[in-house]
């Protein structure tokens, strides 16, 4: 456990990937706490919640060398930079980012005698195929993983962890499931589905679940983490385990719309998701139903958090409330109207 007094909150932090949905929150989260916070993004990020009070490197984990100088005088590391797209072009750039901008930036962490590191992974490191609530004792193989995301996932996870054990990486990993909230610009493909939902563009449904999450509680979560994880462990940072049916259920509830009643076996979509991916290559714009997601959905991706509320006090508000701060947000971002 690391002391979490005073002196050490005013220690430099480095938080990757801050311009994003998670990176955001979990930057706030820690500027909240006292720490001074640094924050590494790219030339091309969008500044929108990038805050003034943060100290801004630009660079790109890919960059050996801005990534180097943006841990000079750093104590601390939140590794959260990751493409989460379930689907690219090509899907060689989601390896590239998530897997080895990874290895480079804890290889640079430990040249730069960085004290402690939270690596933010995922829940798609999990085996899911047993059904039931998944927890940490369930690691998914890298060959078993479904697409370039979950794929590149389990092996900057598998990286981390060989390098916690042969070259003492002071790291603690977090699996966040799957957040909701505000600030979520671009947006993240469940922010996509609270946008369409919202607008009443999702009349089906297929059968499938999700475990919902605030992004500030897996913020909060993140400093817990640094504070007292243990190193080399692995904590699922979760919120309420919630069928897709219900979910679009409470979104129709709050815009005060019917619910979807329609479910929809879901080979029938297998045709309309082929389409949609190869009228996204024509277009650059990424498709709102992919095929690595539908084969994702044959699992309910619902998950056991105890583990993370026993040894880090680890605490999420209802997921409820996640809706509303979305559907609020987006509604202001003038991505939703009504």
């Amino acid at each position: 456990m690391m002391a979490g007094s005073q002196t050490c909150r005013q220690d430099m932090i480095l938080i990757t990937g801050a311009s994003g949905f998670i990176g955001s929150a979990i930057a706030g989260a820690f500027r909240r706490e006292g720490y001074r916070v640094r924050v590494l993004i790219r030339p091309s990020s969008p500044r929108t919640n990038v805050d003034a009070r943060d100290d801004v490197f630009i660079g790109d984990i890919l960059n050996r060398k801005s990534v180097a100088a943006a841990l000079d005088g750093v104590r601390y590391l939140v590794h959260a930079a990751a493409d989460y797209r379930l689907w690219a072009p090509s899907s060689d750039d989601i390896i590239r980012t998530n897997f080895e901008g990874t290895r480079i930036v804890m290889e640079e962490a430990l040249r730069a005698g960085v004290e402690r590191v939270v690596y933010t992974s995922s829940v798609a490191t999990f085996d899911l195929r047993a059904g039931g609530l998944a927890d940490e004792s369930r690691s998914l193989l890298v060959g078993e993983a479904v697409g370039a995301y979950k794929r590149s996932k389990v092996m900057a996870e598998r990286l981390v962890e060989d390098m916690v054990k042969t070259a003492r990486l002071p790291a603690v990993i977090v699996n966040p499931s799957t957040p909701i909230g505000p600030r979520d610009v671009r947006p993240t493909p469940t922010g996509r589905i609270v946008v369409e939902a919202a607008s009443g563009r999702m009349p089906a449904f297929v059968d499938t679940g999700l475990n919902l999450v605030h992004v500030d509680d897996v913020a909060a979560g993140h400093v817990a983490a640094l504070q007292s994880g243990r190193i080399g462990e692995r904590y699922i940072l979760g919120g309420e385990n919630v069928t897709l049916r219900q979910m679009l259920s409470d979104i129709a509830s709050i815009m005060g719309r019917r619910p979807p009643r329609l479910r929809l076996p879901r080979a029938a979509i297998y045709p309309l998701a082929a389409g949609a991916e190869l009228f996204a290559r024509v277009t650059g714009r990424p498709p709102f139903v992919t095929l690595d997601g539908l084969r994702m959905s044959r699992y309910r991706m619902f998950f056991d958090d105890s583990k993370a509320r026993r040894e880090l006090g680890y605490t999420s508000r209802p997921y409820r409330e996640g809706l509303m701060d979305a559907i609020d947000w987006f509604r202001q971002a003038g991505q939703l109207r009504g």
